[in-house]
């Protein structure tokens, strides 16, 4: 049953409105993933923490999404794709990762105009504060859906596949024992969550950029290795994409599936999930947070998605003539092994057990985000820190299980997900709109930082201490 839900969804439905929704917010916002693609990069050299401590800084909230969004689905991910939708997979990766800057731009975008101010000075956001509050009480069981769903999506059963994953791989190149690799994880993973969303982007601050950058590395010694045989490669991505190439024949359809179901896996644009990250940053202007998460999305799918892409497909390890070739993370080791010998198999290990880790912790905060706001009671402390002990018992039990009906449950609460979070998105596309024409309009007035007066906004229920007068000033 849980397979013939998960492919009605993913196989008809998800994919006309993942498409078209990504299609229809490109143009309706003038491509704005395009037009402001020079000012993601500002991100990088501007000021990294906010001075009053209790805030995290734009780029803190980009490396935390980037976190989450780089993990399992950038190195398993891919190789699953190429293994059955051939390596046109890659090209509807590419496509779903474009449209999908322009769904992330807007979700979060919307995620920090719809933030709420927290007694301590932090805030919270995204699809459940931004359907309560955008579309009106009548649709409080919706934020309730959705928050239900991320919790058990990634709170629940992300957590526990990461934990899977990385436990496998380490079992694969090193030996160790998986029960050994889930309490190691379950006790560092323990340390973390304890201290809140600011250690945790502590955490991540120095982490994301070492695993990025590392496997950007291998990734380009490799492609120096092969360079000859890199345009071919290309073009034989684009030739499968439509069926144009002889090796993967008939797999069209296999590879628009498989492109968009791993693409939307590995990016999240339009799921849901980095909004509830992007409303915790303290900026100036909803856009900005918005232009910033459209670049993780970027980070992901052009860049680190293909680079995985062309270590399979410039290897010897892939054979799409034989049924019974490896799969999965083995596929990626085995791949870099024939480029770099043993060690591109350990190297793949700990690449993925950085970035398991690293999702483990953002998975962790996206379910403390939904425990938050489905506990809003006396009660709240206990809730929260039963959820942590929880997740310290997934990273434990995951490690040995035998994850198969995980795995399918996964995929289903994750289409039901995205489903519920790009209908919200659809509805509130007009507001949206209104922000976005609101920094355009102040960036061809010749403002470099544009600012957002809440209280020109009255009417969309804006949480006014989320926006303080003197941010107006910054």
């Amino acid at each position: 049953m849980l397979s013939l839900l998960t492919d009605l969804l993913w196989s008809k439905v998800l994919i006309a409105v993942l498409i078209g929704i990504g299609i229809w917010f490109t143009i309706a916002t003038r491509f704005v993933q395009f037009r402001y693609f020079g000012n993601m990069f500002g991100i990088l050299t501007a000021k990294h923490h906010e001075p009053d401590g209790k805030h995290l800084s734009s780029f803190q909230a980009l490396i935390l999404s980037v976190a989450g969004r780089v993990g399992g689905g950038n190195i398993a991910g891919v190789a699953v794709a190429i293994t059955i939708g051939g390596p046109g997979a890659i090209f509807w990766m590419w496509a779903v990762g474009l449209m999908g800057m322009a769904t992330s731009f807007v979700e979060c975008m919307l995620a920090q105009t719809y933030k709420s101010a927290e007694s301590d000075g932090t805030y919270r956001g995204g699809p459940a504060f931004y359907i309560e509050r955008g579309l009106g009480k009548n649709w409080k069981w919706l934020s309730v859906l959705y928050s239900i769903l991320l919790l058990a999506t990634f709170g629940i059963a992300f957590t526990t596949l990461q934990s899977y994953s990385v436990a496998t791989s380490l079992e694969d190149a090193f030996g160790i024992p998986p029960y050994y690799s889930g309490i190691g994880m379950a006790l560092i993973v323990g340390l973390i969550i304890f201290g809140g969303v600011k250690r945790i982007a502590q955490v991540a601050e120095i982490l994301v950029p070492v695993m990025a950058g590392g496997y950007l590395l291998i990734a380009l010694i490799v492609l120096a290795m092969n360079l000859s045989a890199i345009p071919d490669t290309l073009m034989m991505i684009v030739k499968s994409a439509f069926g144009l190439e002889p090796a993967f024949g008939g797999g069209i359809g296999a590879a628009i599936l498989m492109g968009v179901k791993r693409g939307l896996f590995s990016n999240e644009a339009g799921l849901g999930s980095a909004p509830n990250v992007a409303a915790v940053a303290h900026i100036p202007h909803p856009a900005n947070q918005g232009i910033v998460q459209a670049f993780s999305v970027f980070i992901d799918t052009i860049i680190l998605c293909t680079c995985t892409a062309l270590i399979i497909l410039l290897g010897t390890a892939y054979d799409p003539s034989n049924t019974d070739t490896i799969q999965g993370v083995a596929l990626t080791q085995a791949s870099l092994a024939t480029h770099m010998g043993d060690y591109g198999r350990m190297f793949v290990s700990i690449a993925l057990l950085l970035f398991g880790f690293s999702t483990i912790l953002y998975n962790y905060y996206l379910g403390e985000n939904s425990v938050s706001y489905l506990t809003k009671s006396d009660n709240h402390g206990f809730y929260m820190n039963a959820f942590r002990v929880v997740i310290i018992c997934l990273c434990c039990t995951g490690a040995i299980l035998d994850l198969g009906t995980v795995f399918a449950f996964a995929d289903l609460s994750m289409g039901l997900l995205a489903l519920v979070n790009l209908i919200a998105l659809a509805l509130l596309f007009k507001v949206a709109k209104r922000i976005l024409k609101d920094f355009d309009d102040q960036r061809k007035q010749g403002q470099k930082t544009p600012t957002f007066e809440a209280n020109r906004f009255d009417d969309l229920e804006i949480d006014q201490a989320s926006w303080p007068n003197e941010e107006k000033n910054q």
